[in-house]
């Protein structure tokens, strides 16, 4: 019979793809985990994987049973999620990832008010690219996900929590007036700082120079992989960059460094929480939901979006 521990294992070879960092993911042995994989080929009576001297490739069928495997070690931990917080909302471990254009600016101030709220939480972070995140939501890797939106999959659920108006950060000059706001065509000419392909805030920068111009415009060959970076950048006046407004008061403490807020409408980006739509958890997720944008509305510009059924003020 196939065994919850065989499906475990197969998953991370699946994602490893390597017998060794498999196991050394499992905490078992490399032998040990050979021996689960070839016992799963036995009962399932197929190949999984074409086995060779430096790294492991999934047949056909092997990608197939991954997939499926993947899925139902999600509902597992769905399941035992249920278990562990049907008493109560917002306690036990919750594994929530978060983008790195967000998580410096809002996490300090998250935290706090997560610590001071929800006691028994024992909040679990990773921080990484979009596409990664959504990766091991899928897989029941992460609970949630604070990201850019849209960032919607069939399989899973989002709530809008604030918009983020971008800005145009330029380097600063005596003849410049930060007061008057800079018309969007104007970025046409300038050299574009961004952060590295994969970042999700690059693509949201050269979307909307696209949908301004019909063209991304001219951008820097550099791609940094900070926006602390890109800010040096621009404060030494090799470009211009769309910064969201949520970074200022980490992010420009340099008099070179001029803002100027865009004509209407404004750029934005919108902010949301995503988790999995088979999640027991939705209860936990729409009231961490809250308590971000509680604290986006403390952040200087952001202006959080009220929740469904919620009254206007």
């Amino acid at each position: 019979m196939i065994t919850i521990k065989q499906l475990r294992y197969f998953d991370a070879l699946a994602r490893h793809r390597h017998f060794g960092k498999a196991a050394k993911a499992c905490a078992i042995s490399q032998p040990a985990l050979s021996i689960q994989i070839r016992d799963l080929e036995g009962h399932l009576g197929i190949n999984l994987v074409e086995r060779r001297p430096n790294d492991v490739c999934l047949t056909s069928e092997g990608d197939e049973i991954a997939r499926r495997a993947g899925n139902i070690l999600a509902e597992i931990r769905d399941l035992m999620d249920y278990g562990h917080h049907a008493a109560g909302v917002m306690s036990g471990p919750l594994r929530l990832g978060i983008i790195p254009s967000i998580a410096p600016y809002l996490l300090p101030r998250m935290l706090a008010r997560l610590n001071g709220t929800y006691p028994d939480i024992e909040l679990k972070l990773r921080e990484t690219l979009t596409a990664t995140l959504i990766e091991e939501l899928l897989r029941g890797e992460l609970d949630a996900v604070v990201a850019a939106l849209p960032a919607d999959t069939p399989e899973t659920e989002s709530l809008g929590l604030f918009e983020d108006r971008f800005l145009l950060a330029t380097h600063a000059r005596p003849d410049l007036d930060e007061r008057k706001r800079v018309k969007p065509s104007s970025i046409a000419d300038e050299n574009l700082m961004l952060l590295e392909e994969g970042h999700c805030l690059r693509d949201q920068a050269l979307t909307y120079c696209a949908n301004l111009h019909g063209r991304s415009g001219r951008t820097s060959d550099f791609g940094a992989t900070s926006l602390t970076t890109v800010m040096q950048m621009v404060a030494a006046g090799y470009g211009v960059t769309l910064l969201p407004e949520m970074c200022i008061d980490v992010e420009v403490r340099d008099e070179r460094i001029a803002l100027l807020r865009f004509t209407e409408p404004q750029p934005s980006r919108t902010i949301g929480l995503l988790w999995r739509k088979t999640s027991p958890r939705k209860q936990d997720f729409i009231a961490l939901g809250e308590l971000i944008a509680e604290v986006a509305e403390e952040l200087s510009g952001p202006c959080a979006m009220r929740f469904p059924g919620e009254a206007a003020q």
